[in-house]
Parts: structure tokens; sequence; C-alpha cells
């Protein structure tokens, strides 16, 4: 059994460790409430844009069809784009763990279907050196976004899986993020992306006819563009809110753990304590038998 000078350290290095998960437990806890206002202020401008994108993909627009609308069904996939949205830090439980595992079963899952391209763009540093040790081809990444999305940072990242794809370089893209459910549940998804079908813009109530200013296709090319952007930025910001929620959760654990770890070791210390006292009452008794005998 350790000394009692031993374990009194311990105790005192895990109530130390217990203080800062505390103290990470409340801090995240006050980032989660603000990343979850920003997320849902996030959402209107998104169904929105996304309500006018599928009118306008419905629309009967004659001269002009843009990359970014459905192709053939009967197309082949050969060449694909995926970005991956992961946290800069750690010490939020398995929500890195659960996005990253979910992607590279789909890249494997491609590979084995015939798929001879995978490039991939990392929005977090975590997501981004799991990639590099994996050995995948990154165009592009963006880390270190702090505890707020900005769209001028995503924007450049993103551009490169943009363009690769209206330059008939990619024939689909996809984004991994984790969604934000509620404070204890985020859940792990990978989202078609590009090109933009019916289903994932919705089916509009009515058919819509439009008058463009100045020509349809730079209203278009603008919207759709607009509309993929928000795609991302949404998945980014649902990505910050699960990260809070999860770190506040797993601090939390830490601390409760810290909080059992020290009851423990303050029953090892008592008992030790209690054996040293004994030790030393028959060592006196038996000291003052033999000088009476």
């Amino acid at each position: 059994m350790p000394g009692s000078k031993e374990i009194r350290t311990k105790i005192k290095s895990v109530q130390n460790t217990r203080k800062i998960t505390k103290a990470m437990e409340m801090v995240a806890a006050s980032k989660m409430r603000k990343a979850q206002e920003r997320m849902r202020a996030a959402r209107p401008y998104s169904e929105k844009i996304r309500r006018l994108a599928a009118n306008l993909s419905q629309a009967n627009v004659t001269e002009y069809r843009h990359a970014f609308l459905s192709r053939g069904k009967t197309e082949a996939i050969k060449r694909v784009g995926l970005i991956v949205v992961t946290t800069d830090k750690g010490l939020c439980g398995g929500l890195n763990t659960n996005v990253l595992r979910q992607s590279l079963a789909n890249m494997r899952q491609w590979e084995a279907s015939g798929v001879k391209e995978i490039r991939v763009t990392c929005i977090g540093n975590k997501g981004l050196g799991f990639m590099q040790r994996l050995g995948a081809n990154v165009v592009s990444h963006v880390t270190h976004l702090g505890d707020t999305p900005h769209l001028d940072k995503l924007i450049g990242p993103m551009k490169v899986m943009i363009d690769a794809f209206q330059a008939g370089e990619l024939d689909a893209v996809y984004i991994a993020y984790t969604r934000f459910i509620n404070t204890m549940k985020q859940e792990p998804v990978l989202e078609p992306l590009l090109p933009l079908s019916g289903e994932r813009m919705g089916t509009p109530e009515r058919t819509w006819d439009y008058l463009y200013e100045p020509d349809a296709q730079t209203v278009i090319d603008e919207l759709l563009v607009r509309y993929v952007e928000a795609l991302i930025y949404q998945g980014v910001a649902e990505n910050m809110a699960s990260e809070q929620s999860a770190r506040m959760v797993a601090m939390k654990a830490a601390t409760d753990n810290a909080g059992s770890v020290i009851k423990e070791l303050q029953l090892v210390y008592n008992k030790a304590r209690q054996a040293a006292i004994t030790k030393e009452i028959s060592e006196i008794v038996g000291g003052a038998a033999a000088i009476a005998g």
C-alpha cells in the first residue's frame, strides 16, 4: 500500500484536474448557448435561399442550365470531392472520431465502387491531421476558425471544390459534419452537396416563371453559388454548436469521474493512516511491555 504522503499528493493532483475540467465545462456551456443562437439564426436564411434555388431549378429556363444542377443519373461517378468539417481542438468526446470514421468508411466504399479520385477539403485542424496521416489528397484546408464561423475564411477552401466541379474535374461533392440535435445528442452526417438535386433542395409547391435582369445566366450563377456557400456555412455552424455541447458533456463527465477518484483515494488514505496509527500503538504497547517485564 502506498504511503500517506504519496496518496495526499495524488488527491491534490486529481483535485486540481477537477478544477480545470469544471472551469472548461462552464466555459463550454457559455459558448454552447452562443453557438446554438448563431446556428438557429442561420437556419431561416438557409431555408429561404433553398426555396428560391428550388424554384429557379424548376423554372422553365431553356436558354441556360447551370453546372450545379442535377446531371444525368446514368453518369457514373468516378471523381468525388469531400468536405470534412471537424473541430480545431479536442476534449469533446467522440465528436471528431465519429465523423472521421464515417468519412473513412464512405471513402473506402467509393473506392470499392470504382471511384478513381477523391479530393478532400478539411475545415478544422483535427480533420486535417487525420487526412494527412491517412495520405488522402487534401487540396485545400482552413483551420483556427475560432468560436464563430466566418464566411470570408471559408470561401477560399470551398471555392477550390466548387471550381473543380464547375470545370468538370469532379462528378460529385459531399460534405461531412456533425449535425446538432440537442445538447445531449449530436449526429455525424454525410450529405451530397453537388450536383444539386431536387431531393436536396426540395420540390416547390408550384412552378414559377421568372424574368431575369440582366440575364438568366448571371442571376442563376450568383444565386446557386450563394446557395452552396450557405449549405457549407450552415454545416460549420451546426458542427460548432455540436462541439461546444459535446465538450460540456465530456467535461462534466470528467469532473464527476474526478470526484469519484478523489473519494476512492480518500478511503485508501484513511485506511493507510489507520494502519499507521495501529502500528504505532502496537509498537508503543510492545515497548511498554518490554520495559515492565
